[in-house]
């Protein structure tokens, strides 16, 4: 208890409670309230969703060519904390969580089948099936790892360069300067760790669905309220322990699993399933993804109807902010003694290929089987059972198909796992006193805490309303994430333009001791710089 922070714990871990128990004691006005309150957000800030992700993407491919880009993080004397192999891997396993998994198989599907009325395409048809891997590699790369990039970027400059505390208002300290640390501060952090847990309960009930529709495939064990219990106990016991062993111990270890086994299965279901499908629907997609990403992503001469962007594209994006504020303290942490174009690197444009190649593989796949099995995995699996289905009826068609459901299975426990690690040891983190790069780890109760949390709502929620559950409260919790990363953006902006910040990021001090300095040497600095 001499630890925690209670002005950031309590407020939003007692509103998280309150959350929980008004689901539970009056679920039908509860799950009313909560899609009337997305259903404003959605159709009074959708321009804000849409243009601020777009922005962020060009403030990012200004910065990558920018003198901004050869600083290194920590300052130039920096020795990187983990391998390029490891950091990537880190990355992509803590920031991907089970969606790739679960939406890879069973978004398309209901593109394929029922694409947008505005395109005036055949449902079904090759266009749709094009329409379908474009949309693919536009929710699940570029766009939304650029929303995770530029908030971890800024937030890894200001605390290792410019010796910031470890709080999410340090990302309002080239914006703010000093003020971002009072009040301010706190209200930010005690907000985004309110949102990250309505996202990560999100991405968790994708998670908790998928293991279940796995176990109704492989066992015959009906979906329950009680199973999604029992499944959603077992991962926040297994993040829980792995995140009190800390960076270096438990996730470095699962995340090393964890991409090892998203790329042996991708392999497998790469020559094993309709290969030339998949490489021709994937070439035609992206063709599709880059001459229709400008108007989808600003909504300029978009065909495609609102309430089918407020349904998929504005709860996609609400769903990454939900993560972002939070997972960029982490992502931040981890990226000490390499540059700003490294950082660009290995957690925007690799992360979204590798994203484009999984779409293509399952996405493609998906869709080129049901295509030969005359729609079975639309009739039999998504319309019948649900989304959490498609998946594993896919690998019934699969050679070795029940062994490859198990081993499904066990990715998915293993991959939700490994990006709820990393978040549960930030917001802990956040609601501890003390925290440094000396000193990074919250007590194991903190953990405990936040993870259970975690766990009760989700379950709760999708025991209510499964997946539609999951997406409104993740709109709730990415709704003020939204302004903290567009001021982000703005901070980044005020960095490339200003002398001072670009020689106190060199140095690794902080701005005011370069204003402050006023001797020959500061002056030379700056001169030198400009």
């Amino acid at each position: 208890m001499k630890k925690l922070n209670h002005l950031v714990f309590w407020p939003p871990f007692i509103l998280l409670l309150v959350t929980i128990g008004l689901s539970l004691q009056f679920p039908a006005e509860f799950s009313a309230w909560v899609r009337s309150v997305r259903d404003w957000i959605v159709i009074n800030f959708d321009f804000l969703f849409t243009w601020s992700t777009f922005f962020f993407l060009i403030i990012l491919a200004t910065i990558y060519f920018s003198p901004l880009a050869k600083i290194k993080i920590g300052g130039k004397d920096a020795k990187p904390m983990l391998k390029r192999w490891r950091w990537f891997s880190i990355t992509l396993t803590t920031t991907i969580a089970t969606g790739i998994l679960f939406w890879g198989t069973a978004e398309p599907m209901y593109h394929f089948h029922g694409p947008p009325e505005g395109l005036g395409i055949d449902p079904g048809s090759r266009e749709a099936a094009i329409f379908a891997m474009s949309t693919m590699i536009m929710h699940w790369t570029i766009t939304p790892y650029g929303i995770y990039t530029i908030t971890g970027l800024l937030f890894a400059l200001v605390y290792y360069n410019l010796k910031q505390p470890y709080s999410l208002g340090s990302l309002l300290y080239p914006v703010l300067g000093e003020h971002a640390h009072g009040w301010w501060s706190k209200l930010i952090n005690m907000v985004c760790l309110y949102a990250l847990v309505m996202g990560m309960a999100a991405s968790m009930g994708t998670g908790i669905l998928t293991i279940a529709g796995g176990l109704g495939k492989t066992m015959g064990i009906a979906s329950s309220s009680a199973l999604l219990g029992i499944i959603c106990l077992f991962i926040v016991a297994a993040f829980v322990v792995s995140s009190a062993t800390g960076l270096m111990k438990g996730i470095r270890t699962l995340s090393d699993w964890n991409i090892k086994a998203f790329i042996g299965l991708a392999l497998f279901i790469f020559f094993a399933g309709p290969t030339m499908y998949m490489l021709q629907i994937g070439a035609e997609g992206m063709g599709d993804f880059l001459t229709t990403f400008l108007p989808r992503s600003t909504d300029i001469s978009n065909p495609i109807e609102n309430e089918w962007q407020y349904s998929w594209t504005i709860s996609y994006w609400a769903n990454w902010m939900a993560w972002a504020p939070i997972t960029a303290l982490f992502l931040g942490r981890i990226a000490f003694g390499y540059t700003v174009r490294d950082f660009i690197n290995y957690n925007l444009l690799l992360p979204s290929l590798f994203g484009a190649m999984w779409m293509m593989i399952f996405s493609g796949g998906a869709m080129g089987m049901d295509v030969a099995s005359e729609g079975n995995l639309i009739n039999q699996a998504l319309t019948t059972e649900g989304p959490e289905a498609v998946v594993f009826k896919m690998t019934e068609l699969l050679p070795f198909g029940s062994v490859l459901a198990i081993v499904f299975l066990l990715i998915a426990y293993l991959s939700y796992v490994t990006a709820a690690d990393s978040n549960t040891s930030a917001m802990s983190s956040m609601s501890t006193v003390g925290i440094s790069p000396d000193n990074p780890e919250s007590p194991l109760l903190i953990k405990v805490a936040w993870g259970a949390i975690i766990g009760g709502l989700s379950w709760v929620m999708i025991s209510a309303k499964g997946m539609d559950g999951a997406k409104e409260i993740s709109v709730l919790g990415g709704f003020p994430a939204l302004f903290l990363i567009m001021l982000v953006g703005v901070g980044l902006v005020k960095i490339m333009a200003s002398k001072k910040s670009i020689v106190a990021l060199q140095e690794g001090i902080s701005i005011r001791e370069i204003e402050d300095r006023g001797d020959t040497e500061g002056k030379a600095a700056l001169e030198g710089e400009s």
